[in-house]
């Protein structure tokens, strides 16, 4: 079956095909509220913290409420979007059916390389905590990579209901610490000491104020605004989400219920480690704004130094949820692909006996793990770890931008080109919703181009756009599979034109 608008070719598989992709239903609202704040809770561990130096603890905090209002644009839209196609494409999904088989499949990629460099830059962390908690030598780290790649894998892989029950219960942990720290913060912080003692030294850099009280906002305007890729971290992967949908029990019921609780428990907890970490006697947002633990900074700022194992281990749980969580969602975005033909067919293999896309996730896993290895072994262990987490940080952050313009995009041309399909939920913010998440994702995207790390990531995402723009348009294109994305969009794409060709 032929596509010539978009130049693209069908084929339609029989039973056969798609009973060896068979996924199984399990998620309820809680499994996926937990898989939505379990990918972005490490987030609140650390990273958000670097947006001190850029921009004080005011311009912390604004830079935080201007991406939540993006976040709570797009999470609005693709609850909209994902009860109304609920398929495990999700971004893709959404892009194929308002864009086309070519938007869909871009879309798709700047999934990809934020799903696929996530979890390394996230096990980067986790090594450092180990290294540091265990008193081992960094040049081992690409052991502990393999091993806890290996354990989360197998916890994904073997069985749905185990890889929900495991994320239900790390991210509860995780969250339960964080309600543990601030209990312990609230009695002990003194904001205008140490949250206002960040000022500007002569060469327009952070310089800490010895008696704190100093201005919320001593960059001004433009601070705000160089800080809101560090904000970003407090929400980041909360996208993830629809990519349960076929695994969901009901998915029109669910899912909007699962992302709307998800994006709210993330706005509290982000308002408060953002008070209370940095007002910590001892603490403070100037040190916290090149801290790699602020979270365990803060527990030895109450707790002193005695007990650093166990805090370090509790600090843990947050990057351990995150890791398990995208790990996930990584194996459903490849899946997905794969099984419409963007990608080769065979990656979307399910295991016979536990119905988990297990080659897509060994293949993810197995291309985060291998871009990690060549930047430490081609630049050496000290060069290549710190340049790991800056350079990979900023290709996933990079594809997270480019999908939430594409996604909400999709809602705009959703809403405009297909206004009849079935919306069991409506997003209350609507199209201005979904044009202030553009807007915005557009100017962190002006601010990210001024990290020299950017440029680096910039080109190698480059690199990997081409060759896989290059595969689709030699090989995949000719190759697509009707899949339940693309029959979705084909049939209501026909249903379009019949009903502009009836009003004409």
């Amino acid at each position: 079956m032929e596509s010539s608008s978009s130049g693209v070719s069908y084929k339609k598989a029989d039973a056969s095909y798609f009973e060896k992709r068979h996924l199984s239903r399990y998620a309820g609202v809680w499994s996926l509220w937990a898989l939505g704040v379990g990918a972005v809770v490490s987030g609140h561990f650390s990273g958000w913290n670097f947006g001190f130096a850029t921009g004080g603890w005011g311009g912390m905090l604004v830079a935080g409420i201007i991406i939540a209002i993006m976040y709570l644009g797009l999470t609005f839209s693709i609850a909209e979007m994902s009860p109304a196609l609920p398929h495990t494409g999700a971004a893709y999904s959404f892009a194929r059916t308002a864009m086309g088989p070519w938007g869909g499949f871009v879309t798709g990629l700047c999934e990809n390389v934020e799903y696929v460099l996530t979890p390394a830059v996230i096990v980067t962390f986790i090594t450092a905590y180990v290294n540091t908690i265990l008193g081992l030598d960094p040049v081992y780290s690409p052991l502990l990579w393999v091993f806890f790649y290996a354990v989360f894998l197998s916890l994904n892989i073997f069985g749905l209901e185990l890889s929900f029950k495991v994320t239900l219960v790390i991210t509860l942990i995780s969250l339960g610490v964080l309600v543990f720290f601030w209990v312990s913060a609230i009695p002990n912080m003194d904001f205008s000491r140490w949250a206002l003692n960040i000022g500007v030294g002569p060469d327009g850099k952070a310089i800490e104020l010895p008696e704190g009280n100093g201005d919320w906002f001593p960059f001004g305007i433009s601070g705000v605004l160089a800080t809101l890729p560090f904000a970003v971290w407090l929400f980041l992967a909360i996208e993830q989400l629809p990519l349960a949908a076929e695994e969901s029990v009901d998915p029109k019921r669910d899912m909007p219920k699962g992302i709307i609780l998800g994006i709210i428990t993330l706005m509290v907890s982000a308002f408060m480690i953002v008070l209370l970490n940095p007002s910590l006697p001892g603490v403070g947002a100037f040190h916290l704004g090149s801290a790699l633990e602020p979270l365990l900074d803060g527990f030895k700022a109450v707790y002193g130094d005695s007990g650093v194992v166990v805090l370090g281990l509790v600090a843990l749980t947050g990057l351990i949820a995150s890791f398990h969580t995208i790990l996930y969602a990584q194996g459903r975005q490849i899946y997905s692909l794969s099984r419409a033909g963007y990608f080769p067919t065979a990656l979307s293999i399910t295991h016979s006996k536990f119905r988990t896309p297990h080659i897509a996730m060994l293949t993810g896993a197995g291309t985060g793990l291998a871009v990690m290895l060549v930047i430490w072994f081609a630049l050496g262990a000290e060069q290549g770890g710190s340049v790991i987490g800056a350079v990979l940080l900023n290709m996933a952050v990079f594809g997270a931008m480019f999908s939430y313009i594409m996604q909400a995009i999709s809602f705009i041309l959703l809403r405009k080109n297909l206004p009849n399909i079935e919306r069991p939920f409506r997003s209350p913010l609507g199209i201005p919703g979904a044009v202030l998440t553009i807007i915005i994702a557009c100017v962190t995207l002006i601010y990210q181009v001024q990290d020299p790390n950017f440029s680096k990531g910039v080109m190698w995402v480059a690199v990997w756009f081409a060759v896989a723009i290059a595969y689709f348009a030699l090989i995949g294109r000719h190759k697509l599979i009707l899949s339940p994305e693309e029959e979705f969009a084909l049939e209501h794409k026909e249903k379009a034109v019949a009903a502009a060709a009836a009003r004409a």
